[in-house]
């Protein structure tokens, strides 16, 4: 306890010029003793930390790429930024991003820094390098430089492929065997665990024990099993629980890549079903969580309306039988008939409530191209085709290449229900773009790729409350970095790498529309990567100051490492 008259009369003074400087924000104090200058300093900001705290007033200043103190900050920098009235928080993780590939033709990676993001988390299809060249791959991305931490999963269909090539068939053991040491080899080069995207061929044929077999042998490096389901749809809770046996059974955590209840009839009751297995779930340990992006559309290849043992000997194969009309209309009277087992309950064009429900986005054809932004059925009625022909006809004409489309399966109602599970993260399921410019390329773009993280923030929490601001912040700073094993980052912390966004909760919006996926965000004014200004006043600066995040069983590599990185030897079988 302190008794108030002992105070002395100098405490009392110090105390008074203390209250007297603090009137004065925008003026740094001056110390007898000037303290070590810092790099930058971001004053007057309303700190979220990203903790779920409410914000605090306070300045940040950065040091070697590191935050070197928080709170009333005497002295100067070399740069400083006065962010009064704007909100500061750790710079904002894509928790499934689809970059792997995109990464290597641009590192600036605009629309991401555009949208605030700082970590792309990638890696659904795996990682553009075989098990044994994964080093290398990070090693290219060191030495080109990244504007973004840069983190990926491996692929356990990847795995698969790289051993029995792209078939239906189940390995032997021998070769369940060198699978497995892919994956050994993939997690020692710094894969965060393993992932599927079990609706697509050939990862459609595997089963549930041929994946807990693969994915066991992440358990070892505390892997993680993230998986793009077999069915969010109609089964959407069967898929469930088929991840959370994998996750299980394999003993390693579960992350479910881009939740939805993609079913019409199903709106309003399946989402919070699926909340309720989710909970369930972890009330009883399993460590399972998801990612989501706030959009009633996915966009994917329109291959997927046709069954996946169209593809059981590869995709030459496929486009060969699927080239014949004969084939193609005994193949639409059997889809018509539901003949396909399980698939004709994960039909994603029944789940968007028919060919009404898909729009065309890139045909990659010339023959095609002008009716993007048209729904299926509507162009077939124009061109009086029966729409499942003409879809067909659209991937032929696009192959090598895939047609792309927007399946509008998801309802608002269950997107706002999902943002409110506290253990759902933001994920744009989208990749940097390409072309020189940061805009992205093709007829149409989804709006994810521009928008998901403004979208967030000016939707669900300024315009039409759904989650609070330090919420929000949460699910896309704190929360997805402690799920995959970055403890220093998404907090604001002394000491800590410098990501950092600002950005103004009266201006953020997304832009980007169904008709114009192009458009990029606003509101979000300045980006650190590792202390790196990389956006400032919403414009790229050309710095490359991102880091390769590892996890499993490497640590992570900060860019500048003298030596490159090489992944082990894959193993041997007896």
């Amino acid at each position: 306890m302190i008794h108030f008259r002992r105070v002395s009369r100098a405490f009392i003074s110090a105390w008074a010029l203390c209250v007297s400087a603090s009137a004065f924000a925008d003026e740094p104090v001056q110390t007898a003793e000037e303290p070590t200058p810092y790099d930058v300093i971001i004053r007057n900001g309303r700190v979220l930390d990203g903790s779920g705290s409410p914000w605090v007033l306070a300045d940040i200043a950065i040091k070697d790429g590191r935050i070197a103190r928080i709170g009333r900050i005497p002295g100067r920098a070399d740069h400083e930024i006065n962010a009064e009235g704007k909100y500061v928080s750790p710079g904002w993780i894509d928790a499934m991003d689809q970059s792997g590939e995109e990464i290597l033709a641009n590192g600036l990676a605009q629309n991401k820094l555009a949208m605030g993001v700082t970590t792309l988390i990638a890696g659904e299809a795996g990682i553009p390098a075989t098990a044994d060249k994964i080093g290398d791959y990070f090693g290219t991305l060191r030495e080109r430089g990244i504007s973004v931490n840069f983190a990926t999963y491996y692929s356990a269909t990847q795995a698969r492929v790289e051993v029995i090539g792209d078939t239906s068939r189940a390995p032997t053991p021998d070769e369940m065997c060198m699978i497995r040491g892919k994956v050994e080899t993939a997690m020692e080069a710094g894969a965060l665990g393993l992932t599927t995207a079990l609706i697509y061929p050939p990862g459609v044929f595997q089963t549930t024990d041929e994946l807990v077999e693969i994915v066991s042998a992440a358990a070892p490096y505390d892997g993680i099993y993230a998986t793009h389901m077999r069915d969010e749809g109609a089964n959407l809770l069967a898929g469930i629980e088929e991840a959370i046996e994998i996750g299980e059974r394999a003993g390693v955590k579960v992350e479910i890549f881009h939740l939805k209840a993609g079913y019409r009839p199903g709106w309003g009751t399946l989402m919070t079903d699926a909340g309720k297995l989710i909970d369930a779930a972890r009330d009883r340990g399993v460590d399972i969580a998801a990612d989501m992006y706030p959009y009633t559309a996915g966009g994917t290849g329109l291959d997927v309306a046709i069954p996946p043992e169209i593809f059981a000997g590869g995709p030459a194969a496929a486009f060969e039988k699927l080239r014949d009309r004969a084939f193609r209309a005994k193949l639409i009277e059997r889809i018509r008939n539901d003949e396909f087992g399980e698939w004709s309950k994960a039909n994603v064009v029944v789940a968007s409530g028919g060919w009404d429900g898909v729009v065309l986005a890139d045909a990659h054809s010339a023959t095609y191209e002008a009716y993007a932004g048209r729904t299926i059925a509507d162009v077939a009625e124009a061109l009086g085709e029966d729409p499942y022909e003409l879809a067909i006809k659209i991937v032929l004409s696009a192959y090598p290449k895939r047609a792309f489309g927007f399946f509008f399966m998801m309802s608002e109602e269950d997107v706002r229900t999902a943002l409110r599970f506290p253990w759902t993260s933001i994920g744009s399921d989208a990749g940097i773009s390409v072309d020189a410019h940061g805009m992205p390329s093709g007829d149409l773009s989804h709006p994810r790729a521009n928008g998901t993280f403004p979208r967030i923030i000016s939707e669900y929490v300024r315009d039409n409350p759904v989650l609070s601001l330090a919420e929000a912040i949460r699910k896309m700073t704190a929360w997805p970095a402690s799920r995959h094993g970055f403890n220093d980052r998404g907090i604001l912390r002394e000491g800590l790498p410098a990501d950092i966004t600002v950005f103004d909760l009266a201006t953020i919006k997304d832009k980007a529309t169904w008709t114009d996926g192009a458009a990029m965000p606003v509101g979000v004014e300045h980006v650190f990567v590792n202390g790196v200004h990389t956006l400032r006043n919403g414009q790229h600066t050309g710095a490359r100051g991102g880091m390769v995040l590892r996890g499993g069983g490497a640590a992570s590599i900060s860019r500048g490492q003298a030596a490159k990185q090489q992944s082990p030897g894959v193993r041997r079988c007896e």
